[in-house]
């Protein structure tokens, strides 16, 4: 078998790098006309402040093909999971900026 791509199949290329992944636990989405920005954050437990690990661009074409995708994959994962509970946060909604678990201190 030759790895030559097909006509019209695209070859990605995954460094090792881009392959180890970013962890994320907030997204914040924002948007002008021409484009959407998808800030990833890091919130850990105990640290008042948390960067952004990650920013990414796309036009709102490839923003709404990304709001398909993620709706269909949730749909399956769902279908094979079951139901994903949201926890709620601050006024009913969002992510809560507290971690659960026991305080302690030493």
């Amino acid at each position: 078998m030759s790895n030559e791509p097909k006509e019209g199949q695209l070859n990605i290329e995954l460094s090792e790098e881009v392959a180890e992944g970013t962890y994320s636990n907030l997204a914040i989405i924002t948007h002008s006309t021409s484009e959407f920005i998808i800030d990833f954050i890091r919130i850990m437990p105990g640290v008042p402040k948390a960067k952004v690990k990650n920013r990414i661009l796309m036009t709102p074409e490839h923003a709404k093909r990304l709001m398909r995708a993620l709706a269909d994959n949730v749909s399956k994962y769902e279908a094979q999971f079951g139901v994903i509970r949201e926890a709620e946060g601050p006024q009913g909604g969002g992510m809560p900026m507290t971690f659960g678990g026991p305080k302690t201190e030493a």
